[in-house]
Protein backbone atom coordinates (compact mmCIF):
# COMPACT_ATOMS: atom_id res chain seq x y z
CA UNK A 1 0.00 0.00 0.00
CA UNK A 2 1.42 3.25 -1.07
CA UNK A 3 1.79 6.07 2.00
CA UNK A 4 1.59 8.78 -0.82
CA UNK A 5 -2.39 7.41 -1.46
CA UNK A 6 -3.12 6.87 2.08
CA UNK A 7 -1.89 10.69 3.10
CA UNK A 8 -4.29 11.40 -0.58
CA UNK A 9 -6.74 9.67 1.31
CA UNK A 10 -6.65 11.67 4.37
CA UNK A 11 -6.39 14.82 3.21
CA UNK A 12 -9.63 14.16 1.11
CA UNK A 13 -11.33 13.07 4.14
CA UNK A 14 -9.78 16.31 6.18
CA UNK A 15 -11.50 18.57 3.20
CA UNK A 16 -14.62 16.83 3.19
CA UNK A 17 -18.05 18.47 3.99
CA UNK A 18 -20.14 15.52 2.89
CA UNK A 19 -18.94 12.25 2.36
CA UNK A 20 -21.11 9.56 1.51
CA UNK A 21 -19.62 6.03 2.41
CA UNK A 22 -20.70 3.02 -0.14
CA UNK A 23 -20.14 -0.10 1.29
CA UNK A 24 -20.58 -3.64 0.36
CA UNK A 25 -19.63 -7.06 1.82
CA UNK A 26 -16.25 -6.54 1.78
CA UNK A 27 -16.28 -3.65 4.98
CA UNK A 28 -17.76 -7.46 6.82
CA UNK A 29 -15.75 -9.62 6.00
CA UNK A 30 -12.71 -8.98 9.08
CA UNK A 31 -15.90 -9.49 11.12
CA UNK A 32 -16.35 -12.74 9.81
CA UNK A 33 -19.11 -12.68 7.53
CA UNK A 34 -17.97 -13.98 4.01
CA UNK A 35 -18.48 -12.33 0.90
CA UNK A 36 -20.95 -13.57 -2.16
CA UNK A 37 -19.05 -13.70 -4.97
CA UNK A 38 -14.80 -14.47 -4.15
CA UNK A 39 -13.49 -18.04 -3.99
CA UNK A 40 -14.89 -18.50 -0.64
CA UNK A 41 -17.99 -16.72 -1.09
CA UNK A 42 -21.42 -17.97 -0.16
CA UNK A 43 -22.50 -18.45 -3.70
CA UNK A 44 -19.38 -20.60 -4.33
CA UNK A 45 -20.88 -22.73 -1.68
CA UNK A 46 -22.09 -26.52 -2.15
CA UNK A 47 -25.85 -26.96 -0.80
CA UNK A 48 -27.45 -30.13 0.46
CA UNK A 49 -29.74 -30.17 -2.33
CA UNK A 50 -30.15 -29.38 -5.81
CA UNK A 51 -30.22 -25.51 -5.38
CA UNK A 52 -27.86 -23.05 -5.67
CA UNK A 53 -27.70 -20.27 -2.61
CA UNK A 54 -28.80 -17.67 -5.54
CA UNK A 55 -31.71 -19.86 -5.76
CA UNK A 56 -32.23 -20.35 -1.97
CA UNK A 57 -32.53 -16.59 -1.29
CA UNK A 58 -35.13 -16.02 -3.52
CA UNK A 59 -38.53 -14.50 -3.33
CA UNK A 60 -40.07 -18.04 -4.88
CA UNK A 61 -37.86 -20.52 -2.90
CA UNK A 62 -38.99 -18.89 0.32
CA UNK A 63 -42.97 -18.65 -0.76
CA UNK A 64 -42.44 -22.76 -2.26
CA UNK A 65 -40.01 -23.85 0.50
CA UNK A 66 -40.16 -21.59 3.36
CA UNK A 67 -38.89 -24.34 5.68
CA UNK A 68 -35.47 -25.14 3.83
CA UNK A 69 -35.06 -21.55 3.28
CA UNK A 70 -34.64 -20.79 6.56
CA UNK A 71 -32.74 -23.92 7.76
CA UNK A 72 -30.13 -21.95 5.30
CA UNK A 73 -31.09 -18.66 5.91
CA UNK A 74 -30.29 -18.93 9.61
CA UNK A 75 -26.71 -21.12 8.93
CA UNK A 76 -25.43 -18.94 6.33
CA UNK A 77 -26.86 -15.32 6.37
CA UNK A 78 -27.22 -14.79 9.86
CA UNK A 79 -24.09 -13.52 12.01
CA UNK A 80 -25.58 -12.59 15.56
CA UNK A 81 -21.95 -12.84 17.16
CA UNK A 82 -19.94 -10.45 14.54
CA UNK A 83 -18.91 -7.89 16.11
CA UNK A 84 -18.14 -4.08 13.82
CA UNK A 85 -14.15 -4.18 12.62
CA UNK A 86 -12.12 -0.93 12.80
CA UNK A 87 -13.60 0.19 9.19
CA UNK A 88 -16.90 0.16 10.60
CA UNK A 89 -15.74 2.34 13.71
CA UNK A 90 -13.42 4.57 11.65
CA UNK A 91 -16.46 5.84 10.09
CA UNK A 92 -18.82 6.01 12.58
CA UNK A 93 -15.93 7.71 14.41
CA UNK A 94 -15.72 10.19 11.42
CA UNK A 95 -19.45 11.37 12.06
CA UNK A 96 -18.88 11.37 15.54
CA UNK A 97 -16.30 13.96 15.37
CA UNK A 98 -18.25 16.40 13.58
CA UNK A 99 -18.64 14.96 10.01
CA UNK A 100 -21.68 14.39 7.81
CA UNK A 101 -21.51 10.93 6.87
CA UNK A 102 -23.92 9.36 5.24
CA UNK A 103 -23.88 5.33 4.96
CA UNK A 104 -25.34 3.81 2.36
CA UNK A 105 -24.84 -0.12 2.17
CA UNK A 106 -25.48 -3.15 0.38
CA UNK A 107 -25.23 -5.38 3.83
CA UNK A 108 -27.94 -6.51 6.10
CA UNK A 109 -26.10 -6.79 9.13
CA UNK A 110 -26.61 -3.99 11.15
CA UNK A 111 -22.75 -3.41 11.61
CA UNK A 112 -22.57 0.01 11.01
CA UNK A 113 -25.17 0.98 13.24
CA UNK A 114 -23.53 -1.31 15.74
CA UNK A 115 -20.44 0.71 15.57
CA UNK A 116 -22.07 3.98 16.11
CA UNK A 117 -23.03 5.56 13.22
CA UNK A 118 -26.46 6.59 12.57
CA UNK A 119 -27.54 7.81 8.97
CA UNK A 120 -27.77 4.56 7.74
CA UNK A 121 -29.26 3.43 4.78
CA UNK A 122 -29.92 -0.87 4.18
CA UNK A 123 -30.70 -0.79 0.14
CA UNK A 124 -31.45 -4.73 0.89
CA UNK A 125 -32.74 -4.66 4.57
CA UNK A 126 -31.38 -6.37 7.68
CA UNK A 127 -31.71 -9.53 9.26
CA UNK A 128 -32.47 -7.53 12.83
CA UNK A 129 -35.55 -6.89 11.64
CA UNK A 130 -38.21 -9.39 10.50
CA UNK A 131 -41.84 -9.04 10.34
CA UNK A 132 -45.80 -11.24 10.26
CA UNK A 133 -47.09 -11.59 6.07
CA UNK A 134 -50.43 -11.62 7.99
CA UNK A 135 -50.51 -8.99 10.76
CA UNK A 136 -47.55 -7.50 9.70
CA UNK A 137 -46.35 -6.91 13.60
CA UNK A 138 -42.58 -6.67 13.75
CA UNK A 139 -40.10 -8.86 15.03
CA UNK A 140 -35.84 -8.72 15.79
CA UNK A 141 -33.97 -11.68 14.77
CA UNK A 142 -34.70 -14.24 17.60
CA UNK A 143 -37.22 -14.47 16.80
CA UNK A 144 -36.27 -16.30 13.75
CA UNK A 145 -32.70 -17.28 15.18
CA UNK A 146 -34.83 -19.03 17.89
CA UNK A 147 -37.45 -21.11 16.09
CA UNK A 148 -36.41 -24.72 15.39
CA UNK A 149 -38.35 -24.31 11.72
CA UNK A 150 -40.70 -21.73 10.12
CA UNK A 151 -40.72 -19.00 12.65
CA UNK A 152 -44.49 -17.94 12.81
CA UNK A 153 -46.08 -14.94 14.99
CA UNK A 154 -48.71 -15.20 17.43
CA UNK A 155 -51.57 -14.72 14.92
CA UNK A 156 -50.60 -17.78 13.31
CA UNK A 157 -48.62 -16.10 10.43
CA UNK A 158 -45.28 -16.81 9.03
CA UNK A 159 -42.74 -14.20 10.01
CA UNK A 160 -40.52 -13.02 6.90
CA UNK A 161 -37.04 -11.59 7.26
CA UNK A 162 -36.84 -7.57 5.56
CA UNK A 163 -34.65 -8.20 3.63
CA UNK A 164 -34.31 -7.94 -0.01
CA UNK A 165 -34.36 -11.39 -1.48
CA UNK A 166 -34.12 -12.14 -5.41
CA UNK A 167 -36.81 -11.31 -7.68
CA UNK A 168 -38.29 -8.37 -4.92
CA UNK A 169 -37.74 -4.26 -5.56
CA UNK A 170 -35.97 -2.74 -3.37
CA UNK A 171 -37.54 -0.36 -0.98
CA UNK A 172 -38.27 2.91 -2.96
CA UNK A 173 -38.50 5.00 -0.35
CA UNK A 174 -34.68 4.10 1.06
CA UNK A 175 -33.33 4.42 -2.90
CA UNK A 176 -34.51 7.77 -3.01
CA UNK A 177 -32.82 8.85 0.31
CA UNK A 178 -29.75 6.76 -1.08
CA UNK A 179 -29.22 8.39 -4.61
CA UNK A 180 -30.35 12.20 -2.72
CA UNK A 181 -27.33 11.69 -0.51
CA UNK A 182 -24.79 10.42 -3.18
CA UNK A 183 -26.13 13.71 -5.27
CA UNK A 184 -25.34 15.95 -2.16
CA UNK A 185 -22.05 14.60 -1.49
CA UNK A 186 -18.82 15.98 -2.40
CA UNK A 187 -16.51 12.98 -1.43
CA UNK A 188 -18.24 9.36 -2.12
CA UNK A 189 -15.76 6.10 -0.74
CA UNK A 190 -16.78 2.79 -2.35
CA UNK A 191 -15.76 -0.05 -0.22
CA UNK A 192 -15.48 -3.73 -0.23
CA UNK A 193 -18.18 -3.86 -3.21
CA UNK A 194 -17.53 -5.42 -7.06
CA UNK A 195 -19.89 -3.00 -8.19
CA UNK A 196 -21.76 -5.60 -10.42
CA UNK A 197 -24.97 -6.01 -8.14
CA UNK A 198 -27.88 -3.73 -9.84
CA UNK A 199 -29.67 -1.97 -9.45
CA UNK A 200 -27.37 -0.29 -6.42
CA UNK A 201 -24.01 -0.36 -8.56
CA UNK A 202 -25.85 2.21 -10.61
CA UNK A 203 -26.55 4.58 -7.60
CA UNK A 204 -22.74 5.45 -8.78
CA UNK A 205 -23.75 7.19 -11.16
CA UNK A 206 -25.67 9.82 -9.38
CA UNK A 207 -22.63 11.55 -7.85
CA UNK A 208 -21.41 14.60 -8.84
CA UNK A 209 -18.65 15.79 -6.27
CA UNK A 210 -15.05 16.34 -6.45
CA UNK A 211 -13.68 12.93 -5.00
CA UNK A 212 -14.70 9.43 -6.24
CA UNK A 213 -12.46 7.16 -3.94
CA UNK A 214 -12.34 3.22 -4.21
CA UNK A 215 -10.79 1.45 -1.70
CA UNK A 216 -11.34 -2.70 -2.79
CA UNK A 217 -9.41 -5.79 -2.47
CA UNK A 218 -9.51 -5.76 -6.57
CA UNK A 219 -10.26 -3.42 -9.54
CA UNK A 220 -14.12 -2.26 -9.93
CA UNK A 221 -16.05 -1.04 -12.92
CA UNK A 222 -15.79 2.54 -11.62
CA UNK A 223 -11.80 2.86 -11.28
CA UNK A 224 -11.46 5.15 -14.05
CA UNK A 225 -13.43 7.68 -12.74
CA UNK A 226 -12.05 7.69 -9.16
CA UNK A 227 -9.16 10.38 -7.98
CA UNK A 228 -8.08 7.42 -5.71
CA UNK A 229 -8.00 3.86 -5.67
CA UNK A 230 -6.23 1.62 -3.27
CA UNK A 231 -6.27 -1.92 -2.99
CA UNK A 232 -5.93 -3.57 -0.28
CA UNK A 233 -8.01 -4.91 3.29
CA UNK A 234 -10.54 -2.10 4.65
CA UNK A 235 -9.11 -2.61 7.98
CA UNK A 236 -5.90 -2.64 6.80
CA UNK A 237 -6.44 0.97 5.10
CA UNK A 238 -8.35 2.66 8.19
CA UNK A 239 -5.37 1.55 10.82
CA UNK A 240 -2.85 3.52 7.95
CA UNK A 241 -5.15 6.51 8.75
Amino acid sequence: MNDEKIKKLKEIIGNSKNICVFTGAGISCPSGIPDFRSENGLYNEKTKGSFTPEQIISHSFFMRYTEEFYSFYRDKMIYEKAEPNDAHRYFADLEGKGKKVTVVTQNIDGLHQKAGSTNVLELHGSVHRNFCMKCGKFYDVTAVTGASRVPLCECGGIIKPDVVLYEEPLNEDIVSKAISAIAAADTMIIIGTSLVVYPAASYVRYFKGENLVILNKTETACDKNARLAIYDDIVNIVNKL
